[in-house]
C-alpha cells in the first residue's frame, strides 16, 4: 500500500536532508551551551544561534535580528506576547478563526479582568478589516489575527489589518504559524508589532522550534525569568533583547536544524513554495470536479489560500473518512476540529469538524491525483 502524507499543517514532513545533516553535525562537532562558557564548543553553539536568528530576520525582513526571540513553538510565542502585554482591564480584539493557542490564553485572561471581542469571519473563513475596525475602542490594547487559517487555508489581508492598526495606534499580533515559509512574510509590509511563528511547519525545521518577533519600541513583561548567560552578577532579569525573554538553555540542536530549513527556503524562494501549493490546489479542485458529494470549505480559489484544504463527504463523518483514508489507502490527513472550534463554527462544521488535507513542498502531483480519486471512490460508496 502506498503512503501519502497530507498533514503538513500539523508538522512538515519530510524535512530537507540538510536539516538532518545540520542537527547531526551540531552534536558531532558542537554540543556546547551558548553564552554559558568561553570554550570553543560554547562559542560555536552561540554562533549557531546567532546565525539562525539572522537567517530568520532576513526571511521576514526584520532589521534587527535581536528582535527575534526563540521559543519551542508558535503556541509559546503567542502566550509570551499575550501574557506579557495584556493586563487586567485591557480590551483585546481577535477573530473567530483563531487557534486555541490564541483563544485559550485570552479566555484565561478574560477570567482575570480583561475584555475580549471576537469578530466573526465570513462562511469562507475570511475576516474583514472593516469589521475589526468597528470593534476597536479607546482602550483596545491589542488586536490578534491569524495570517491564514489552519482549518480552511484562507489568507487574511493582514496588510489592510496592519494599516488599520497603525491608523488607530493599536498594536497588532499576527499568528504566522501557517504562513511562515509558505507565503512571503514581511513584517514591514504587514505593519505588525508581534509575529509568532512555528519552526517545524513551513520553515521545515524540527519540532520544538519557533519564535516571536517583537517590534522596537514594544515592551513585554517577561513571563519567565532565569539564567541567560548575561549579567550574571545580577539577580534581576536583563532588560535587553533577546536575553530578556530567553531564560534557560535553548534548544540549540533544534535551532541548528531550523537554520538549515530557513537556508533551504531562502535558496529556493518562498514564492516558489507558494506557486507549488497553488498548483496542487488547482489540480485537486479540478480532479474532484463537480462531485456534489464532496464539499470543500474556504475560498475555493488556489490564489486565495495556503496548501490547506478542509472537506467532508456527504453521509460520512470526518472520523470515518479519515479512518478509511489511513487504513485502506495509506493517506494521512487530520480530522476533527483542529484546535480551532471557533473556526468550525464560522464555516458551519462544528461539532464534527472536517477532514483536512495539507500538502507541503515535497508533495507530488501524483499523490494529489491519487487522493482525489480515492475521495471520489469513497463518496460513491457512501451513496
Amino acid at each position: 500500500m502506498r503512503s501519502c502524507y497530507f498533514d503538513n499543517a500539523a508538522t512538515s514532513w519530510p524535512k530537507p536532508r540538510s536539516v538532518m545533516r545540520a542537527m547531526e553535525a551540531y552534536f558531532r562537532r558542537g554540543g556546547g551551551n551558548p553564552g554559558r562558557s568561553g570554550h570553543i564548543k560554547a562559542v560555536d553553539a552561540g554562533r549557531v544561534v546567532l546565525e539562525t536568528r539572522e537567517l530568520i530576520a532576513k526571511l521576514f525582513n526584520v532589521r534587527d535580528s535581536s528582535r527575534i526571540v526563540f521559543t519551542k513553538n508558535a503556541t509559546e510565542a503567542l502566550n509570551m506576547a499575550i501574557h506579557g502585554f495584556v493586563r487586567e482591564g485591557d480590551h483585546v480584539v481577535t477573530t473567530s478563526m483563531e487557534h486555541n493557542s490564541v483563544m485559550r490564553p485570552l479566555r484565561f485572561l478574560e477570567d482575570r479582568g480583561a475584555r475580549v471581542s471576537v469578530v466573526q469571519a465570513d462562511p469562507e473563513g475570511r475576516v474583514d478589516a472593516d469589521a475589526l475596525s468597528r470593534e476597536l475602542e479607546k482602550n483596545t490594547r491589542l488586536l490578534i489575527c491569524t495570517h491564514a487559517s489552519n482549518v480552511t487555508g484562507t489568507i487574511n489581508d493582514i496588510e489592510a489589518v496592519g494599516k488599520l492598526c497603525r491608523e488607530r495606534s493599536v498594536p497588532l499580533l499576527v499568528d504566522a504559524a501557517q504562513t511562515a515559509g509558505v507565503i512571503p512574510v514581511d513584517v514591514e509590509k504587514l505593519s505588525c508589532d508581534f509575529l509568532a511563528f512555528s519552526g517545524h511547519k513551513g520553515l521545515l525545521g524540527p519540532q520544538g522550534t519557533g519564535g516571536l518577533f517583537i517590534r522596537e519600541g514594544i515592551s513585554l513583561d517577561s513571563v519567565m525569568q532565569g539564567g541567560t548567560g548575561s549579567l550574571s552578577d545580577r539577580e534581576v532579569q536583563p532588560d535587553f533583547l533577546p536575553d530578556r525573554y530567553e531564560s534557560g538553555t535553548l534548544n540549540v540542536i533544534g535551532i541548528a536544524g531550523l537554520a538549515a530549513g530557513v537556508r533551504f527556503l531562502l535558496q529556493r524562494g518562498v514564492q516558489s513554495v507558494q506557486k507549488h501549493d497553488r498548483e496542487l490546489l488547482a489540480l485537486f479542485f479540478n480532479a474532484i470536479g463537480s462531485d456534489e458529494r464532496i464539499r470543500t470549505y474556504g475560498k475555493g480559489k488556489a490564489s486565495e489560500q495556503t496548501g490547506v484544504l478542509s472537506l467532508n463527504i456527504a453521509g460520512l463523518s470526518p472520523s470515518k473518512v479519515g479512518d478509511l483514508l489511513d487504513r485502506r489507502y495509506g493517506i494521512m490527513t487530520r480530522i476533527g476540529l483542529h484546535c480551532a472550534p471557533g473556526a468550525h463554527r464560522s464555516i458551519g462544521t462544528f461539532p464534527d469538524g472536517t477532514v483536512r488535507f495539507s500538502w507541503g513542498l515535497f508533495t507530488k502531483k501524483r499523490e494529489v491525483l491519487y487522493a482525489a480519486r480515492v475521495l471520489r471512490e469513497i463518496a460513491a460508496g457512501a451513496d
